[in-house]
């Protein structure tokens, strides 16, 4: 537990335990709570087991680490920016695939045109197989993120006609193939893929360049909307706001609560295991937005009327 120091389990203090903490502060609220469950496992079962006189981890706070920033959806016009600044490039198939069917990215990547049915009275997606790669090599599996995960998702006709195209010239059993044996991607070949959303936004970069005396020389650069990259005029600044790829996800998850489709549904489409997860979703996308709500409120409150007897 503590690589660096010549103490023993029963010489650790509590100050200890926050000293071996402090590194993880920096590390993700995720990380830092799995660290801090870990050691208290560990110092409970010596305690338990009668090794430990004093118990160091009393006391310690649970809390710690770095919030990850929440990724909110697209709007309808940066929805529309985006797949305007990605048309016929290598991505466009994965963000639509996406934005209209809600797949994760490891779902969507493993994606074979046997679990795709775009011919039949209702075209759907059928989510059977998840990709992880193990040193850059890409792994198909049938274990998915948990039971909820396996489904079988009705695509919107705008899907369907994009999935039909790129079937027909494809020539690979994946729907997102690499172009030397035809396998899935590996997670370089896809960063790559990626790099074409990325490339077209205006956030600023930073530059590296090593002078001959050894000196490093940074620069950043912060590109303007709408102009051409001066190292490859093909690529035009149009975006002025970042995309991840779970943002496509919680913006296909946003759209059907505006279009009230119920929890439940919901969490079924988006393979959420709890309903938890989805009715947070739901709760904030329904609070951000109080005039959608508004006539509820005002016929909640309004004052009732007296019943006149003739």
């Amino acid at each position: 537990l503590f690589p660096y120091t010549t103490l023993f389990r029963s010489d650790v203090t509590a100050d200890d335990i926050r000293l071996a903490l402090i590194p993880l502060a920096t590390k993700s609220a995720g990380l830092y709570s799995t660290v801090n469950m870990l050691l208290k496992c560990v110092f409970y079962s010596a305690e338990r087991s009668q090794l430990l006189d004093y118990n160091p981890c009393e006391g310690i706070s649970a809390k710690g680490g770095k919030q990850a920033k929440k990724k909110e959806a697209l709007t309808d016009e940066q929805t529309k920016v985006l797949l305007d600044a990605v048309k016929e490039l290598p991505p466009y198939t994965f963000i639509m695939i996406a934005l209209y069917s809600g797949l994760r990215r490891e779902e969507t990547l493993a994606l074979k045109w046997d679990s795709i049915d775009l011919d039949g009275k209702t075209p759907t997606i059928k989510v059977c197989r998840a990709w992880h790669t193990e040193h850059n090599r890409p792994v198909i599996s049938d274990q998915l993120k948990t039971k909820a995960a396996r489904r079988n998702i009705p695509i919107p006709p705008q899907l369907v006609e994009c999935l039909k195209e790129v079937k027909l010239k494809s020539t690979s059993e994946y729907v997102f193939a690499s172009s030397i044996d035809g396998g899935p991607l590996s997670y370089t070949q896809f960063a790559r893929l990626w790099k074409y959303v990325t490339v077209r936004s205006t956030k600023p970069r930073t530059y590296t360049r090593y002078l001959e005396n050894g000196e490093k020389l940074k620069r950043t650069v912060t590109p303007v909307l709408g102009q051409r990259a001066t190292h490859n005029n093909t690529v035009i600044y149009s975006m002025d706001f970042q995309v991840k790829t779970h943002q496509l996800r919680r913006t296909y998850i946003t759209n059907l609560i505006y279009a009230n489709v119920d929890p439940k549904t919901v969490q079924y489409l988006a393979g959420h295991e709890n309903i938890k997860e989805t009715l947070d979703i739901y709760a904030k996308v329904k609070y951000n937005r109080p005039e959608d709500i508004a006539a509820t409120i005002n016929s909640a409150f309004a004052p009732k009327r007296q019943d006149v007897s003739p």
